[in-house]
């Protein structure tokens, strides 16, 4: 597929899943689509405990219910996001206008940072409220691996979600010079 304006082809041209599926970015969504998985199933699954005293469920980390609703939800809206922008890296190519593409890359750019930023608050909560949970709660150590990858995942999706901001920052900054290039000399064609 030919270079064209901020990463795509030739506006109209076909779709190729195979250039898709090797570019980067796509790889690191679907990474971090796979690692919100991980986060939200492990705490929905097995982050709540009861015991046969109480008949109330209660959160693994500290019996703190905002622990595991934060992490649920950060885990849901980044999977959901995650799946948004497969879909527009899809249906980017088939963007004529080069406006619209500049605008897709810097809305990639900030929902990136800010789910970044996400995971790293998500982390030191879950963290945080992890290493203050009393063992008295869970004597029989019930649901203790799920929460550890929980908190694991977190910390790695932080990574996933700032590489994916770097890499639509750089594509920006590669690919600006190109429509810069393109309004300064119009009679010259781009290789």
């Amino acid at each position: 597929m030919e270079g064209g304006a901020y990463g795509a082809g030739k506006a109209g041209g076909a779709f190729d899943p195979h250039t898709l599926v090797r570019q980067p970015h796509t790889i690191l969504r679907v990474v971090s689509w796979v690692f919100s998985i991980v986060v939200f199933g492990s705490i929905v699954n097995e982050g709540y405990l009861n015991t046969p005293s109480e008949g109330k469920e209660f959160c693994i980390y500290n019996r703190n219910p905002n622990a595991c609703s934060y992490g649920v939800a950060v885990g849901v809206f980044a999977f959901l996001t995650c799946l948004l922008y497969l879909a527009l890296d899809v249906y980017f190519p088939q963007i004529s206008s080069v406006k619209d593409r500049k605008k897709a890359v810097l809305s990639d750019i900030g929902v990136s940072a800010f789910w970044a930023f996400l995971w790293f608050v998500g982390f030191c909560y879950l963290a945080n409220q992890w290493q203050v949970s009393k063992p008295k709660d869970n004597p029989l150590n019930e649901g203790t691996d799920a929460a550890r990858a929980a908190i694991a995942f977190s910390f790695f999706s932080i990574f996933t979600w700032s590489l994916t901001a770097a890499l639509a920052v750089r594509r920006f900054k590669d690919l600006t010079f190109q429509e810069e290039y393109s309004t300064l000399f119009p009679d010259s064609a781009l290789p």
